[in-house]
């Protein structure tokens, strides 16, 4: 049976789960405590600050959105990221559109289970690792092998990233 909510409602975690069965993708959810930086997750999951994996919901200006997949330690490099989509404009939607536009909040946000399948891009630094996300819900952690993650969501890998 998969986790669900008080109010009947699949958890995130548990569509996170289900959608990569779906794909027929290995992934693995652990419950993860609270941490206060990237440093500190990374310490409580075991990895590298560079094996966790930022999902971020990119908004385009014709109001539809894509996904950015790019490592600790990095950040979005907006001229990279609008080469690779072949775009003049993105941005970063307010909190209440990225939790309309995927069914995650931040902090939470994947790819994997949101409620529209939005295009992908991941930093090209990703491939090749296995990596920790975010599985759809606060207090858990994703861990997946980066190559059968972008293969399975069919996302278009490039430089889109720049040392933070």
């Amino acid at each position: 049976m998969s986790p669900t909510d008080p109010d009947g409602e699949a958890t995130g975690r548990s569509r996170v789960a289900a959608d990569a069965a779906a794909r027929g993708l290995a992934v693995e959810i652990i419950p993860r405590p609270a941490a206060g930086s990237l440093a500190e997750a990374a310490a409580l999951i075991g990895v590298e600050p560079s094996d966790i994996v930022k999902s971020l919901v990119v908004k385009r200006s014709d109001g539809t959105f894509l996904f950015a997949l790019v490592p600790g330690g990095r950040s979005i490099s907006w001229p990279k990221l609008r080469s690779a989509v072949g775009v003049n404009k993105l941005q970063l939607p307010k909190p209440d559109a990225a939790l309309a536009a995927t069914g995650y909040e931040r902090g939470t946000i994947t790819p994997l289970g949101s409620t529209t399948p939005w295009p992908v891009f991941v930093d090209e630094t990703v491939a090749g690792r296995r990596v920790a996300l975010g599985a759809g819900e606060h207090g858990y952690s994703m861990f997946v092998e980066a190559d059968a993650l972008i293969s399975a969501l069919d996302a278009t890998v490039a430089d889109i990233s720049v040392p933070e």
